[in-house]
């Protein structure tokens, strides 16, 4: 009976120790899990023909790389220089990329093909940043260059989705009308650089280019121009091109009236900017109409005190006919009545108040906000500076500044950041260029410097311009 159980031990033991074995082995098969995550872009093996190929003829390219590869956003990312009037096919599979040209090239021409970030390849997405292929139908390939930077002007910073022109068509018209000679991108700095030029004599742009028609077609576009011709070798690009987009004027929307459920009150319908019944001591009371006002009647509102008696008071109305302003000299932790008569607005759809309503608010200590000092060196009062404050990319305040010292005694707590404004036509804002007039636009300058307020502090700063 022992032996019987010392068999069966034994072999319970060794079954077990199979079973070790095999799981262990199978997960040494097994795919490994983890490790670092592939970076690496791809790498070109070989171009047939050669980059930087000269006397070319042919309507094939192919580029082989190291690694399996796709084409990620081609038409976004593509630049051809000079670019033929029929784009080439470009295609990937497996290993290579393959270009076909299409249309006939200009002889004695140097051509680049930049592809931007659009070659990756397929596990992991990584880009080869910013990849060239060259060639020339010539003898020789064209090596001039041309470097420069493009600014936002009414910002001061720059943006990397515009594109720089260089176009041989001197006429005032060209950049309506036809596409440029050559085409380089801006990096995140605004900084482009031509490369594979020719020899001559350029106009130079700046263009956002939303359409992909690489040219000014639209006011609103973000748009810069040279003030004067570039010959090249012999000149440099300007030290900073400066975008704009032209004013456009917006007509008020007409808006058609909506069909009224029957026995419904249409009645205009109003917010105010008096958040939670409190009034900031530095801005006007706003109105806000959703719907723009056909009719309004500034004698119709007044503003009082608690006991009604009245309190002087501008009330306006802005040019989109939506937004009423009650500006007065408003006194601190103080409450205020805004009387609103029945028939003081109707709005496009014909909507009115039922009846006459009142808004009691009450505005803000002064101790809710902080003072300001800002002592500016080297400023140039030649330029006509004006000081824009600026929070959440919106311009929330100007002020002219007239000497290196500017202070205020009441200003809203918060971070800002601060821009110089150099107002050339002294009328307090930003105004656009215009190259039909040949009109640069005015130039914000941003300060480094972030201004910090504090509630109930006195906020002093050093600034050097």
């Amino acid at each position: 009976m022992k032996i019987y159980n010392s068999i069966i031990f034994l072999a319970a033991a060794a079954f077990c120790y199979f079973l070790s074995v095999l799981s262990t082995g199978c997960a040494q098969i097994g795919m490994p899990t983890g490790g670092p995550r592939d970076s690496t872009p791809p790498v070109l093996l070989d171009a047939t023909p050669p980059n930087n190929t000269i006397h070319f003829k042919g309507k094939n390219i192919v580029l082989t790389f190291d690694e399996y590869v796709h084409l990620q956003d081609l038409q976004k990312n593509l630049l051809v220089a000079p670019e033929p009037k029929i784009i080439p096919n470009i295609t990937s599979k497996l290993k290579t990329i393959s270009i076909k040209i299409r249309d006939t090239l200009q002889p004695n021409t140097t051509y680049s093909f930049q592809f931007g970030n659009s070659i990756q390849d397929i596990n992991e997405n990584n880009p080869y940043h910013d990849f060239t292929y060259v060639l020339s139908t010539g003898s020789y390939i064209d090596s001039l260059t041309l470097n420069g930077n493009v600014i936002i002007a009414q910002t001061g910073k720059p943006d990397s989705t515009l594109i720089a022109m260089l176009y041989n068509n001197l006429g005032d018209s060209a950049v309506y009308k036809e596409k440029p000679r050559y085409v380089a991108r801006l990096d995140s700095s605004g900084n482009f650089h031509f490369k594979n030029l020719a020899s001559g004599t350029y106009h130079l742009f700046a263009l956002k280019d939303e359409s992909g028609q690489k040219m000014y077609n639209n006011p609103s576009q973000l748009f810069a121009f040279a003030d004067s011709a570039i010959h090249i070798p012999e000149d440099k690009a300007p030290e900073k091109l400066y975008a704009y987009a032209e004013e456009i004027s917006q007509k008020p929307v007409k808006s058609t009236p909506a069909p009224s459920k029957k026995g419904q009150e249409k009645v205009l319908k109003y917010t105010i900017s008096a958040a939670g019944g409190t009034q900031d001591l530095l801005s006007p009371l706003t109105i806000t109409f959703p719907v723009p006002l056909k009719t309004f009647d500034s004698t119709k509102i007044r503003l009082t005190d608690t006991l009604f008696h009245p309190v002087a008071a501008t009330i306006f109305i802005d040019t989109n006919l939506s937004k009423v302003f009650v500006a007065t000299n408003w006194q601190e932790d103080t409450q205020y009545d805004l009387i609103i008569e029945k028939d003081f607005a109707t709005d496009t759809l014909g909507d009115a108040l039922s009846k006459a309503d009142t808004l009691r608010f009450k505005t803000k200590r002064s101790n809710e906000y902080g003072s300001i000092k800002l002592n500016f060196k080297n400023l140039d009062k030649f330029i006509h500076p004006v000081l824009q404050v600026v929070k959440d990319a919106k311009v929330v305040d100007s002020f002219k500044l007239t000497a290196p010292t500017f202070s205020k005694k009441l200003f809203e707590p918060g971070e800002y950041d601060l821009r110089i404004l150099n107002d050339t036509n002294d009328n307090g804002t930003w105004d656009p260029g215009n190259y039909q007039l040949r009109k640069q636009p005015e130039i914000v300058t941003p300060i480094p410097k972030k201004l910090n307020i504090r509630a109930d502090w006195d906020n002093e700063m050093d600034l050097i311009l």
